[in-house]
């Protein structure tokens, strides 16, 4: 049993400095040549422990340590990815994480995100707090930041601007979210208090003391996790299926235990089940490049112990996706690692339901995070699936919305809509499509949009209703007498409609209205409290002997509208439309002898 790298997950806010912290580690330029200085892909580098000790050489003198591991193999992700994607067996790939966060902005919403990741996982980290370069004053030097970090170098004003924006930014944050937090160099317990290393990416200040404090911690409190067996075949997650020139599909995999022979059997998880492939090439970028964006090329090898950041080359690698585990092994331990992935990914499902929203992810491990996110508030999920959004997708969608309008969403992180699926949105405007590169404001914004149309569903039900109204036949107004009876009326109380049926005193239906008029002769839809206006009605009744001048007519309103009227919409209703509830419902009561009618 030996010692394997801890693998190091660097997260955190975008353009708070990740990739510039490696990059002034590793002495590359990586994040220039990302797209807009972002991150966009996930990746790996390997530091091998004569570079910490060479780095952090004055802090290893003076606090006489002794590493042991062979380095740090560190994954940088874009602040999107979020860690989700870095799964294995049992929970979190990464050993220990280093949240990076802008000192003099402090948390912004994928600093959140990241941190309820690293809490859901149980992930130890510790918060690097970068561009220290930046506090008004600071005088930064290319050392460890135990030894710029006091009077005889820094200005009092600058430590005190320093601590206000240490307390306020980050100690304060981490406080409101449950965690003990405090500078590293006044921590005395370290398994309860996160430690923050202030650093500086540009200058180079603090970087001694964060690999130090990081391998260190990795080191005395993680040992267990990081015992190897060498003989073992390898355990690993996909990262990034990628097509590379002359070698075809490629993965970008990290292998967390056991050793990858070149020509041995790969087997992977996909949406349709295992694939198994044998393994032509696998590739290594060199100790301190990076696997995204190398300086060189990889380098072929035999043989790659873990932990390790690889490229690996094999046929029949189309349907694998990121996120995926996958086992390699020799041909006799085949059908053994099948068993195992597909352990794996039973584990990574989730569960559906007979009726819900459709939900897509980039990998198994955003998917499965969204998912969570969404159960712990009771959302119902008919389909969950890795990829971009497709014309499907839309058609399911518009499907699931025919039987529940709330069902009609799909809720997509950092996935695209493919082109054909653009077109029957065009089609299937009632599809909601909420997409997002933050787990949790997807499912703000998914309730955001469930309230207004809870609302717009319930306006819709209300406007359907048959409104209560009491009206009076005017005298001297009865224009014809059947077919249709025509008379002027005035509503007493309540909104008359077209369409509304009509009861008298008796309970003895009369009919239903069939127009209603204004004084200029006009059809309009109603009439409201205080109008008196011609009417029609049509049914079986004649004027001056089934209804006379004087009566009081009421809208027969349904007991069970009545009852909605009453438990949902009486704060809706206008006093008048109130008033006239009552009074049909107390009719209703004398009628039938039934003090409960339409509660």
């Amino acid at each position: 049993m030996d010692l394997r790298c801890p693998i190091v997950c660097v997260l955190g806010h975008v353009d708070h400095g990740k990739t510039s912290l490696l990059d002034r580690i590793r002495k590359t330029r990586v994040c220039q040549r990302e797209a807009g200085g972002i991150t966009q892909h996930i990746g790996a580098s390997e530091i091998p422990i004569d570079v910490i000790k060479k780095v952090a050489k004055d802090l290893l003198g003076m606090l006489k340590a002794d590493l042991k591991i062979p380095g740090l193999l560190v994954i940088d992700t874009p602040g999107h990815e979020a860690f989700t994607s870095l799964r294995k067996r049992g929970g979190a790939l990464a050993d220990i994480a280093i949240l990076v966060v802008d000192i003099n902005e402090g948390f912004k919403p994928q600093t959140i995100e990241s941190i309820n990741i690293l809490k859901q996982n149980k992930t130890p980290f510790i918060v690097a707090a970068n561009k220290l370069d930046l506090v008004p004053g600071w005088n930064s030097k290319d050392v460890p930041f135990v030894l710029n970090f006091n009077e005889k170098v820094q200005h009092p004003n600058a430590l005190t601007e320093f601590e206000i924006r240490l307390y306020n930014n980050i100690i304060k944050p981490l406080n409101e979210l449950g965690f003990n937090a405090d500078l590293f160099t006044r921590v005395e317990d370290l398994t309860r208090t996160v430690c923050i290393v202030p650093v500086s990416a540009k200058t180079g200040e603090g970087i001694p003391d964060l690999l130090l404090m990081i391998a260190g911690l990795a080191q005395k409190y993680l040992e267990d996790n990081l015992k190897l067996d060498v003989k073992g075949p390898a355990k690993g997650t996909v990262l990034e299926v990628k097509e590379e020139r002359g070698l075809g599909k490629t993965l970008d995999a990290i292998i967390y235990d056991g050793i990858a022979r070149r020509g041995d059997y790969i087997v992977l998880g996909n949406p349709d089940g295992v694939v198994v492939s044998r393994i032509k090439a696998l590739l290594k970028p060199k100790p301190l490049d990076e696997m995204r964006d190398p300086r060189d090329k990889f380098k072929p090898v035999n043989k790659v112990t873990a932990a390790a950041g690889v490229k690996i080359s094999a046929p029949e690698l189309d349907r694998v996706i990121a996120g995926s585990p996958f086992r390699i092994v020799p041909k006799d331990k085949i059908e053994e690692a099948k068993k195992e992935v597909m352990e794996e990914i039973e584990e990574l499902s989730i569960p559906t339901d007979e009726e819900g929203i459709i939900i897509k992810g980039d990998t198994m491990g955003s998917l499965e995070a969204l998912a969570k996110e969404l159960k712990k508030i009771g959302v119902k999920i008919k389909k969950a699936e890795v990829g971009d959004i497709s014309k499907k997708d839309i058609i399911e969608a518009h499907t699931y919305g025919k039987i529940n309008p709330l069902y009609g969403v799909i809720l997509a992180f950092n996935s695209k809509i493919l082109p054909d699926a653009k077109e029957e949105l065009e089609r299937y405007s009632d599809v909601k499509i909420i997409q997002g590169n933050i787990i949790y404001k997807i499912v703000e914004d998914y309730q955001e949009w469930v309230k207004k149309m809870e609302e717009a569903l319930k306006s819709d039900e209300f406007d359907k209703l048959t409104r209560p109204a009491v009206i009076k036949v005017l005298p001297n107004c009865i224009f014809r007498k059947s077919k249709p009876a025509i008379c002027g009326v005035e509503v007493l109380c309540g909104t008359l409609r077209v369409k509304s049926p009509l009861i008298n005193e008796s309970g003895k239906k009369i009919g239903f209205v069939r127009e209603i008029k204004n004084r200029e002769q006009e059809n309009i839809k109603e009439a409201t409290a205080g109008m008196q206006v011609p009417i029609s009605i049509e049914g079986n009744i004649i004027l001056g002997r089934h209804v006379k001048e004087n009566d009081i007519l009421y809208v027969d309103v349904p007991e069970e509208e009545v009852r909605k009227f009453v438990h949902e919409y009486k704060d809706r209703l206008r006093e008048d439309e109130k008033e006239a509830l009552e009074r049909f419902v107390e009719l209703k009561r004398k009628l039938e002898n039934n003090m409960f009618w339409g509660i």
